[in-house]
């Protein structure tokens, strides 16, 4: 037996050994240029110039019904594909000699053949289908038959979406102690405005995460979450913070803050005491509650802390008490027991109040449900640091001190000692390395969620069935010219001899890798630039890739470095469609795990309009937005959310319908935002519109919010300079900006390669580097309503696509509100998307032209409601709007920086006074960098406000036809609420006075 394999051996290696000889080396050196060719037209080799970029042709077995190819690793970078990889062994055929023009071609690389190499989501489903069910192929799932939090009060559970699934994620990088320099910092540079350590936070916080629990998952982070300064704290051990009625026990050791500052290996979780009650199916119930002094109004995250015991409850009925109502939540304690367990954003009042509850009502008697503790906001950190021993000099005093920043501007390290992770998972360094425990207590985390459930059985842990985890970076480097860096893709399949726990090949990180890398550049590529960069698929042993028991890749999206990349990423657009690729990459990815259908989460609603109809009622109205990228993302349904007077919004109300019939109350101001929905998730909501009937109205006035305008700062590059012109034009942050450390001061070309961070291309201040700056909340209507109905008006409102489609009426209301903000056309990257945010676009022009004509009375506000309209090269239709409907010219462009204007006109209706609107950055409103200066033009026109610093004309009003009033600056940027309601009651007394 033993010498006939042996012939069998030798049999083999001569015929491969004849026929290989047969491809000679110029064939072989032919191939090689090929496939380097056509790997070349997809993957980049990055800015590094020691990166490969050539395929080279290591080895050739061949005989006549087999040639293979072994290669060198560049070939991996490729995304294989069934059909490209097809094409490209037909590209390897036609150059070997006849006899091997009907061989079957392998091509290895990376230890793999490259069919290996294509995405299980990728592959023919019914060849897949028999290699899994022949075990040919594992699946990397988790059989968890409930997962950690399921919100019981959403409007809709996604059937083909996240649901059930568990998502470790991060944001690279935070502020960190560096021991050499005694001193914390931030751990990369500060360029474009921002660092990395702030700014993929951008991407993951306000857009990842919310579009990843949209589609039902649970997403867990190492690093906190919520950018409110503020932090809250209820525990059961601690007086006045904690009630509890029915049958509680003492139960085991749990969360209670004792110190201030917490030192290396002081664990607040084990500091305190928990409380156990029996579930109960039926019958009186155990309740407790926790109360909290909330410090200011606004949104803070809720964390519960419980202990996991083996007779634990999986349905622990937690309800959080909010300004919108009640929102419940059912926690499964048999996993995550001695740490935070995040369960939503709420909006709060001042003062002490109630705020969570928990109930021992299960599905399951006589279990067990555990009462710890509440955090509310996220806060300052408190882990303080000094130099380790082997570090600290001799007769040197050295203070132990915290960051003195807000917690989520810092590294995991600090969070996880928070959040009651042990040592050996916060500082595999032994507390000597910050910088080094930071990004290795990411991966340790992963295995420490994990621990304890079917996939990490033996190791100590939460017991959370983790499904993959991601890293989200920016990358380092400067292209030459306009070039782009562009987005790289790292995972590692050598760890454990190439397996997960279970059996699953570790190629499937690189799946989720492909995939969610394939997404990125192909939504960039369709939406701002054709050009984007896709660099390689590297398998390396990064330390974030390697440790993690789970399917874990590290995204390099951009460099932060680099300004063509940094143009299109300082935008929110760019934004949110990178993150909602990363979500369809991560969706496509589970879904082939679990070999279940998916369906991507719709877009948000558009040409939303609130009007009044019949008495009491109101007609709520909104479209559709088919996603060019994505078919299955059409909506199947919508849910409306209310929100009332100064109230938070509720649990949402679905509907079937892009319509609905809601009652309101009469003096009461009501707002409204809309998302849609189908078996995927949730979309995000539209803007917020508000409707108010006052009892006794004066009249009612429409309020359209022409201010929908998202943007990165105004940008310029030409032969010596490129930078952010923030003192020109700052741009507007979605809702909030909080990666943006300060304005650009260093914009020489010259200083493109200076390695010196202060000195280099594209340095910025530091000023803002712990401030959440405000953008556009979307959630003007209902702050200009409320001056409205001060001044006794009832009003309702629409969108700017409503109007322009004229799917809200304006010659029903005899005055219109419009809200231009800081709207301005804009241009995103290197202009390869159309312009877009114009202050007033040929369709609205059109519909004010007509309403105006007819009678109507228009008040507009915004800081270039002149300036857009009149720039260099405008067209003669916006210059002649500009001046026979608005009745105003631009007075040399723009007028304040300091953001006070003066009544000057001595018209009866216009009290005299004094406004300030905001010209710095702040938490709650937007910058105003630029206000417009006007100049009244035409019979009736007349100026009313003068900015103080210069003297020219804030606003103008015209009370020829139809009355106009406009201003340079916006309404909703006046600070003060005294003072907007008596501009809004002296320009409705104007507008009306012609009636």
């Amino acid at each position: 037996m033993k010498n006939r394999l042996l012939y069998l051996i030798t049999l083999l290696f001569t015929v491969s050994a004849v026929s290989a000889a047969e491809i000679t080396p110029a064939t072989r050196a032919e191939i090689g240029r090929t496939l380097s060719r056509i790997v070349s037209r997809e993957v980049t080799g990055g800015y590094q110039k020691a990166e490969p970029t050539n395929v080279r042709i290591q080895a050739v077995k061949a005989s006549r019904g087999r040639v293979r190819i072994y290669t060198s690793v560049g070939l991996s970078y490729y995304p294989f594909r069934e059909d490209n990889l097809r094409a490209m062994r037909d590209s390897v055929r036609a150059l070997l000699p006849s006899e091997f023009r009907k061989a079957d071609i392998e091509l290895y690389t990376d230890n793999r053949e490259a069919s290996e190499l294509i995405p299980l989501a990728c592959r023919n489903a019914t060849q897949l289908r028999k290699l899994v069910d022949k075990k040919k192929i594992v699946l990397f799932t988790n059989r968890s038959e409930r997962p950690l939090v399921t919100r019981l009060s959403a409007a809709a559970t996604p059937a083909h979406g996240l649901s059930e699934r568990h998502i470790a994620l991060w944001q690279s990088h935070g502020r960190y102690f560096d021991q050499t320099e005694n001193r914390w910092k931030w751990q990369r540079s500060m360029l474009w405005q921002t660092c990395e350590d702030l700014y993929t936070q951008s991407y993951v916080l306000p857009y990842l995460v919310p579009m990843l629990e949209n589609a039902g998952a649970n997403v867990l982070l190492p690093r906190e979450r919520d950018v409110q300064k503020h932090e809250v704290l209820a525990d059961n051990d601690s007086e006045g913070q904690y009630a509890e009625q029915g049958a509680w026990e003492p139960g085991g050791p749990g969360f209670a803050h004792l110190r201030q500052v917490y030192h290396t290996g002081e664990n607040p979780f084990r500091e305190g005491t928990t409380r156990r009650a029996h579930t109960v199916a039926d019958g009186d119930t155990s309740r407790a509650a926790w109360f909290a002094d909330i410090p200011e109004r606004g949104e803070y995250a809720v964390y519960v802390s419980y202990e996991s015991t083996p007779g634990s409850a999986d349905d622990a009925h937690y309800t959080v008490h909010h300004l919108g109502g009640e929102t419940s939540f059912a926690v499964n304690q048999t996993m995550g027991g001695g740490t935070w367990i995040y369960l939503g954003r709420f909006s709060f009042a001042p003062g002490h109040r109630e705020v969570v509850t928990l109930s021992n009502r299960s599905r399951q008697a006589g279990r067990i449900v555990s009462a710890d503790a509440v955090k509310i906001g996220g806060g300052y950190g408190n882990v303080a640091r000094t130099p380790c021993d082997s570090l600290r000099l001799p007769d040197t005093e050295y203070i132990e001190e915290t960051s003195g920043y807000p917690r989520f501007c810092e590294g995991a390290r600090y969070w996880l000692q928070w959040a009651g992770f042990p040592e050996g998972v916060y500082t595999p360094k032994n507390n000597t390395d910050d910088y080094k425990d930071d990004y290795m207590s990411r991966a340790h985390w992963v295995n420490a969620l994990m621990g304890g459930s079917e996939r990490l059985p033996d190791s100590a842990g939460l017991h959370i069935p983790v499904d993959m985890a991601l890293a989200f970076h920016s990358d380092a480097g400067v292209r030459d010219g306009d070039g782009i860096v562009g987005t790289l893709g790292i995972y590692y399949t050598r760890e454990n001899k190439g397996k997960f726990q279970g059996g699953a090949d570790r190629y499937r990180s690189r799946d989720l890798t492909d995939l969610v890398q394939a997404q990125v550049v192909e939504d960039i590529r369709r939406t701002f630039e054709p050009g984007w960069q896709r660099r390689g698929l590297w398998n390396r042993a990064y330390y974030e890739a390697r440790v993690p028991g789970v399917p874990t890749m590290l995204l390099e999206l951009l460099s932060h470095q680099n300004f063509a990349d940094m143009r299109l990423g300082s935008d929110p657009r760019f934004k949110f469609v990178v993150s909602r690729a990363i979500y369809k990459g991560i969706l496509r990815y589970i879904s082939s795990q679990y070999d279940l259908p998916y369906v991507v989460q719709p877009l948000p609603v558009e040409a939303f309009a609130a009007e009044f109809t019949a008495a009491d009622h109101v007609a709520l109205s909104w479209s559709p937005v088919m996603d060019p990228l994505e078919k299955s993302a059409a909506p199947t349904g919508y849910v409306v959310y209310t929100r009332v007077d100064d109230g938070g919004f509720d649990n949402g109300r679905p509907v079937d319908k892009p319509y609905l019939i809601v009652e309101q109350q009469p003096g009461r101001i009501y707002s409204y935002r809309v998302t849609a929905v189908n078996e995927g998730g949730e979309s995000f909501p539209s803007e917020t519109l508000a409707v108010c009937r006052m009892p006794d109205e004066k009249g009612r006035v429409l309020i359209v919010n022409g201010f929908d305008r998202v943007s990165a700062p105004l940008s310029e590059r030409n032969d010596s300079l490129a930078g952010f012109r923030t003192d020109l034009d700052g741009g507007v942050p979605d809702r909030q900006d909080i990666s943006f450390v300060g304005a650009q001061h260093v914009f020489d070309l010259a200083q493109a390669r200076c390695n010196v961070d202060s000195l280099a291309l594209g340095a910025c201040g530091c000023d803002f580097e712990t401030d959440v700056i405000g953008g556009n909340t979307f959630d003007y209507p209902a702050l200009h309503g409320r001056s409205v109905a001060a001044a006794g008006y009832s009003f309702c409102s629409a969108s700017l696509k409503a109007v322009e489609r004229g799917e809200a009426a304006l010659e029903q209301y005899p005055a219109v509100d419009l809200i231009l903000g800081k709207q301005r056309t804009t241009t995103i990257g290197r202009g390869v998307q159309e312009p877009a945010f114009a202050t007033f676009s040929p369709e609205l022009q059109a519909v004010l032209r007509h309403y105006l004509a007819d009678g109507g009375t228009l008040f507009a506000s915004g800081s270039y409601v002149a300036s857009d309209l009149l720039a260099e090269g405008a067209s003669d239709r916006d210059r002649t709007f500009a001046r026979e409907v608005l009745h105003l010219d631009s007075d040399g462009g723009y007028a304040s920086g300091r953001g006070r204007v003066r009544v000057m006109t001595s018209h009866p209706d216009f009290s005299r006074g004094e406004y300030r609107f905001n010209t710095g950055y702040g938490r709650h409103h937007y910058i105003v960098e630029q206000a417009d200066a006007l100049k009244p033009v035409g019979a009736g026109a007349f100026a009313v406000m003068r900015y103080d610093d210069n003297g020219r004309t804030a606003g103008v009003a015209c009370d020829a036809g139809g009355r106009t009033f406009v201003t340079g600056f916006p309404f909703e940027s006046i600070s003060d609420e005294v003072q907007r309601d008596r501009l809004m009651r002296d320009v409705l007394r104007f507008l009306s006075a012609g009636k």
